[in-house]
């Protein structure tokens, strides 16, 4: 993918890749030279790398939705030209690497470094190669409570 297709979807619902672990549904906020974020209702503001994003469907009737409202401290990341750049914000925040499968890490993100980032997790420090960081998102996600069921007791 590149950079210049994402910008013409700024703003548009669109799916990431057809499947697995990585896809999701959700609104381009913003494309620059090596990332593009995505306002997502699972994730909230995921940023992909170009590179490992195979495919990009958009829906043609629009009946793809997203309920999801843009962070308040989003606008900080419009600025920043580079994947590493968006890491070095996320410093000594909670993260949470590729979407799913056995390479999915979250934790905090204690360093950037040219080559790999190191996460803490409890009593791990995790150290991740920058070229198989597929995509990061920020924040502790609330987990939801599951709706009661009809007939089901308190």
């Amino acid at each position: 993918m590149n950079r210049d297709l994402l910008q013409s979807l700024l703003n548009q619902v669109v799916k990431v890749d057809r499947g697995g672990p990585e896809s999701r549904v959700g609104r381009v906020l913003s494309a620059h030279n090596d990332y593009f974020a995505l306002l997502t209702d699972e994730d909230g503001v995921i940023f992909y790398k170009l590179q490992h994003v195979k495919s990009i469907t958009q829906d043609s009737k629009n009946e793809m939705k997203i309920k999801a409202e843009v962070p308040k401290d989003f606008k900080k990341f419009e600025s920043f030209m580079d994947f590493r750049a968006v890491l070095n914000e996320l410093r000594h925040k909670w993260i949470k690497i590729n979407r799913g499968g056995p390479e999915s890490v979250e934790g905090v993100l204690e360093e950037v470094f040219d080559d790999y980032i190191t996460i803490v997790l409890n009593n791990e420090v995790i150290r991740v190669a920058m070229f198989h960081i597929r995509n990061v998102s920020y924040g502790k996600k609330t987990e939801k409570k599951p709706e009661k069921q009809n007939g089901e007791e308190s």
